[in-house]
C-alpha cells in the first residue's frame, strides 16, 4: 500500500476510539479515509469477533470501495470485505466489513435494533446530508444511548459542520483532521453554445482537452445514464483511437472495475455520473470536464413521490469534482457553464427540503411518535413532519396518536414510498399483487409514460424486455412478495390500487374536464381527453403549482368502488358552511370523502356551536371584514407596546389574531347567520375587551389615541408605522406647536413621537423627533419661505416663546 495523508493519523484514531464511542474525522479528498480507516479499525481490540458497517451514499462508490479494500487483502469481495445494497449483495459468514448503502443500513437497524455482532458504524461522506444518513445516525445514537454503549460511531467527510455534529454527538467527541493529497489544477469555463446539447458541449471540450500536452486520462461528469450513453456512442464513433468507458451505478461491478483500470496504451475518456464526487480515486485522470449538474432525489408534488431530479451543483461539490484532476498529478478542469454562473455554497440537508412521509413511517416503525425523542443534526421541519403524519394517517398507516396500524406494519415491509407501500400491502386482498408490483415499478421509475397508465402496463407486461429498467424493479418487488411476474395480468383493479395510494387525489367532476380533488384543490383535463367527463377519477400526476392544476396521469374510478374501499364515506355528517351565493350559513348532512360531497340532504335546526364555528371559518377566509380601520389602529398601538415590553403586552399581528378568533371574538357571534350582520360588528371594541380592565386603562395611558398640543387641540396619533417597528406619527400645523420645547414621548418616555409639522395647506414642512433642534436651526428657513405665501398665518421670529394657535393672525378661525 502507498503512503496516504490519512496514515499519520491512524494511530491517534485508534487511540481515540479505545477511549470514546464516538469520533469525528475531517479528511480532505485524496486522504484515503474511505478505504484505509475501515481496514485499520478491523484490527482494533473493540472490533474483534464482530463486524463493522461502512455507510456509503452511492451504490457505485460502495461497490468500488469494497472491491478496492478486498484487493488490498488479496481477497475477493464477499470474504473479509463485502457489500450490501438494494437488489445486490456479496457477503458471507467470514465477512467482517460490510459496505452498505443508505436504505440498507436503515433496514438493518430496524430489523435488529440491538445490532448484535456489529462493533461500529462508519458514516462516510456525511457532508452530503441525505435523509437516510441523518435518519440512520439518529437511530444509531438512540441504540448507543439506550442499550449499546459499546457501539462505536465514526462520522467522516471532507467538509463537515463540526459544531453542529458536536451538538448531537457531544462536546467531548474527539475530532481528528487530515489534509488531502492535491496537486494544482487549472480551471477553464466552456459553457454550452446556443441550443447545443450537454453531450455535444462535452464532446467539443473533450477534443480540446486531449490536445493539452500534459493530458492523460479524461473524466467527464454528466448528470445521468441517458446523457452518458449518448456521449459514449458519439465518442466511439468519432474518436476510435481513444478508450471510451462509461461509469454509473446500473453497470455490473465487473464493468465498473474495468472502467477504473488505466489502459496500457491508449488514453481513456471515462464518462461518469457523480461517482466522481465520491471517495474513490480514479487512477490516471488529470483532466476533468464537469457539466455542473447532479441528479438528486427531490419530492415531486405532482406525483406525491420522491424522484430523481436534475439541478445545478453547489460550489462545494463543484470544487470536489475539480479536485479529481489533481489527485495524482497537476491537472486541468473544464466547466461547462459560464464563469459568472452563481452556485450556492453548500447543498441544503435533504431533511430540510424533502417530503418526510417516509421518514415519519420509519420513525413510527422505530416505536417513536415524536421526532423530538431522537437526536438530529438537523431536526425535521415541523410543518413537513406534520404534513407527513397527516398523509400517513390518511393512508391508514398510523392512527391519530401516530402509532403504527396493522396496515402500517405491513406497509413498512415494502422498500417503497408510503403511498406505493400501502398499495402493495393491500394488493393481496384484491388478488392484484403482480399488477401492483408492475404499477409501483412504473410510478417509481424515470421512464416517460406515453398514453394511459393501463396502456403503459399492458405494453410492459406483454414485452418486458423492451423496458429493462421497469422489468428489473418489477421483478425485485415480485421477489419481495414471493411471486413470479406473469405476462398475463388483469388491469381491472388498477383504479382501486391508485385510489388506495392517492386517496387525497380522488377527483369529482365539476364541469367537463374540471374536477374537485379530495384535498380541496381543483384540477383539469383537456376537454377532448377520454376521462374529461368521468364522474370520478384518481389524479396520479398533477401539476400542483397552479390554481387549476393540470392532470397528467389519471385513471377512472367508480363511485361504488370509492364507497366500498373507503367505508367512512357511508357515514352522514352534519356540516354547516358559508354559501357565497346565498350570503348566509347553510346546514346539511353530507356523505364525504375529504372535501368531496358524495351525497347531501338539508338540515333542520342548526346547532348554535356549529354555527359559530362556521362563522369563524367564513371570517378567516375574509380577513378584510375583521381588520377595519379601527382594528388597524389598535394593532399599531399594541405593536408599539409589544415591541417595547414583549413580556407584558400580547402580539396582535394579523396571523395571531386570526388564529385566535375563537378566543376573542367567538362569544359575540351568538345569533348571527349572515355576513351583513358580521360586517356591522364592532371588532375593535371586542378586541380591546380581550384585555383585562386594568390593562385597558394602562393601554390607553401608554399608547394614547391622541395627544394634547400647545394650541389646546387634541391631535390623533397615527400608529400605522408601528407595524414596521417605526415610531407613531403626530401630524399638526406648525403654528399649533409654537412654544413646544421638546418632542413629546409616550409609553412612559420609551417612545419619542415623530412629528410631522404641516403648512396651512397641510403639506409637510418638517419631519422630526427633535423639535427643539428644528426651532433653533431649521425654522428660520421655513419662515422665510412660508410667510409670503401664507401672510394671514403667524410666523414669529421666536417660535419657542410664541403662542400656539390653530387660527390666522386675524382670528378668523383655522385656515386650510
Amino acid at each position: 500500500m502507498s503512503t496516504l495523508p490519512i496514515e499519520p493519523h491512524l494511530a491517534a484514531l485508534q487511540t481515540a476510539l479505545d477511549a470514546h464511542n464516538r469520533l469525528i474525522l475531517v479528511a480532505q479528498p485524496g486522504a484515503g479515509k474511505t478505504t484505509r480507516v475501515p481496514l485499520t479499525l478491523l484490527g482494533s481490540l473493540w472490533s474483534q469477533g464482530q463486524k463493522l458497517l461502512l455507510l456509503e451514499p452511492r451504490r457505485v462508490a460502495a461497490r468500488l470501495a469494497a472491491n478496492y479494500m478486498a484487493e488490498q487483502l488479496n481477497e475477493s469481495v464477499g470474504q473479509t470485505i463485502g457489500y450490501r445494497m438494494r437488489g445486490d449483495s456479496k457477503v458471507s459468514a467470514q465477512t467482517r466489513l460490510e459496505v452498505v448503502t443508505q436504505g440498507v443500513l436503515t433496514r438493518m437497524l430496524q430489523d435488529d435494533p440491538l445490532l448484535e455482532g456489529v462493533a461500529g458504524i462508519i458514516f462516510d461522506e456525511f457532508h452530503e446530508r441525505s435523509l437516510e444518513a441523518d435518519l440512520s445516525l439518529a437511530f444509531a445514537l438512540d441504540i448507543q444511548q439506550s442499550i449499546r454503549d459499546d457501539l462505536r460511531l465514526i462520522v467522516m467527510s471532507a467538509t463537515l459542520d463540526v459544531v453542529a455534529l458536536k451538538n448531537v454527538l457531544g462536546n467531548d467527541t474527539p475530532v481528528i483532521e487530515s489534509s488531502g493529497r492535491q496537486f494544482p489544477v487549472e480551471t477553464h469555463y466552456r459553457p454550452t453554445r446556443g441550443s447545443e446539447s450537454l453531450e455535444m458541449a462535452a464532446f467539443r471540450v473533450i477534443s480540446e482537452a486531449l490536445s493539452w500536452p500534459d493530458a492523460r486520462d479524461v473524466l467527464v461528469i454528466l448528470p445521468g445514464v441517458a446523457e452518458i450513453a449518448r456521449l459514449v456512442q458519439t465518442l466511439e464513433s468519432d474518436m476510435p483511437d481513444i478508450e471510451v468507458r462509461a461509469l454509473h451505478g446500473r453497470m455490473p461491478i465487473e464493468a465498473q472495475q474495468a472502467a477504473l483500470k488505466p489502459h496500457e496504451v491508449r488514453q481513456r475518456v471515462i464518462v461518469s455520473t457523480a461517482i466522481a464526487e465520491s471517495s474513490v480515486t480514479v487512477n490516471g485522470v488529470n483532466v476533468v470536464i464537469d457539466a455542473g449538474l447532479e441528479r438528486v432525489p427531490l419530492f415531486q408534488p405532482r406525483t406525491g413521490l420522491t424522484r430523481l431530479t436534475t439541478r445545478r451543483v453547489n460550489r462545494a461539490s463543484a470544487d470536489q469534482r475539480r479536485g479529481r484532476a489533481g489527485r495524482q498529478q497537476p491537472g486541468i478542469c473544464f466547466r461547462l457553464w459560464p464563469q459568472e454562473q452563481p452556485l450556492v455554497a453548500y447543498g441544503e440537508p435533504e431533511i430540510a427540503q424533502a417530503d418526510l412521509s417516509k421518514l415519519v413511517l420509519e420513525v413510527a416503525v422505530w416505536g417513536v411518535q415524536s421526532p423530538d425523542v431522537l437526536a438530529w443534526v438537523t431536526p425535521p421541519p415541523k410543518g413537513a413532519w406534520q404534513s407527513g403524519q397527516a398523509l400517513l394517517e390518511q393512508l391508514g398507516i398510523i392512527d391519530s396518536v401516530a402509532k403504527l396500524t396493522p396496515l402500517g406494519k405491513q406497509s413498512a415491509l415494502w422498500p417503497l414510498e408510503p403511498r406505493l407501500a400501502v398499495m402493495l400491502a393491500t394488493s393481496s386482498s384484491l388478488n392484484a399483487v403482480p399488477l401492483a408490483c408492475g404499477l409501483a415499478a412504473l410510478l417509481e421509475g424515470r421512464e416517460r409514460i406515453n398514453g394511459t397508465l393501463q396502456e403503459a402496463l399492458v405494453q410492459r407486461f406483454g414485452q418486458p424486455s423492451r423496458f429493462p429498467q421497469w422489468q428489473r424493479e418489477a421483478e425485485r418487488l415480485a421477489k419481495v412478495a414471493g411471486i413470479a411476474l406473469s405476462r398475463s395480468v388483469s388491469c381491472e383493479p388498477l383504479g382501486v390500487l391508485l385510489a388506495l395510494a392517492y386517496p387525497d387525489r380522488i377527483g369529482q367532476l365539476i364541469t367537463s374536464g374540471r374536477f374537485k380533488l379530495a384535498n380541496g384543490k381543483t384540477a383539469t383535463l383537456p376537454s377532448r381527453h377520454s376521462l374529461a367527463n368521468a364522474p370520478y377519477l384518481v389524479a396520479v400526476s398533477v401539476e400542483s403549482a397552479s390554481k387549476d392544476a393540470a392532470i397528467y396521469l389519471a385513471e377512472s374510478l367508480a363511485l361504488a368502488t370509492l364507497v366500498r374501499f373507503f367505508p367512512a364515506t357511508q357515514q352522514w355528517v352534519d356540516r354547516i358552511r358559508w354559501s357565497d351565493s346565498q350570503g348566509k350559513l347553510v346546514g346539511e348532512a353530507v356523505q364525504c370523502h375529504g372535501e368531496l360531497v358524495l351525497a347531501s340532504r338539508p338540515l333542520g335546526e342548526l346547532p348554535a356551536e356549529a354555527i359559530q364555528r362556521a362563522l369563524l371559518i367564513a371570517l378567516k377566509q375574509r380577513p378584510n371584514v375583521v381588520f377595519t380601520k379601527e382594528v388597524r389602529q389598535l394593532q399599531g398601538r399594541m405593536a408599539l407596546l409589544h415591541r417595547l415590553f414583549p413580556d407584558q403586552w400580547p402580539d396582535w399581528s394579523d396571523k395571531v389574531l386570526m388564529d385566535a378568533l375563537d378566543t376573542w371574538l367567538l362569544p359575540y357571534l351568538a345569533g348571527m347567520t349572515r355576513m351583513s350582520q358580521l360586517e356591522k360588528m364592532s371588532f375593535h371594541t371586542h378586541l380591546l375587551a380581550s384585555l383585562k380592565w386594568d390593562d385597558q386603562v394602562a393601554f390607553d395611558r401608554l399608547a394614547p389615541k391622541a395627544l394634547p398640543v400647545p394650541s389646546g387641540s387634541q391631535v390623533m396619533l397615527d400608529y400605522a408605522p408601528c407595524h414596521d417597528g417605526r415610531p407613531p406619527v403626530l401630524a399638526l400645523k406648525l403654528q399649533e406647536a409654537f412654544g413646544w420645547q421638546d418632542s413629546p414621548s409616550i409609553a412612559d418616555g420609551h417612545a419619542v413621537v415623530l412629528i410631522h409639522l404641516l403648512s396651512p395647506a397641510r403639506r409637510p414642512l418638517q419631519v422630526t423627533q427633535d423639535l427643539r433642534s428644528f426651532w433653533l436651526n431649521g425654522y428660520s428657513e421655513v419662515r422665510k419661505e412660508m410667510r409670503g405665501r401664507y401672510p394671514k398665518h403667524p410666523w414669529p421670529e421666536n417660535p419657542l416663546t410664541a403662542k400656539a394657535t390653530a387660527k390666522t393672525k386675524h382670528g378668523s378661525g383655522s385656515a386650510h
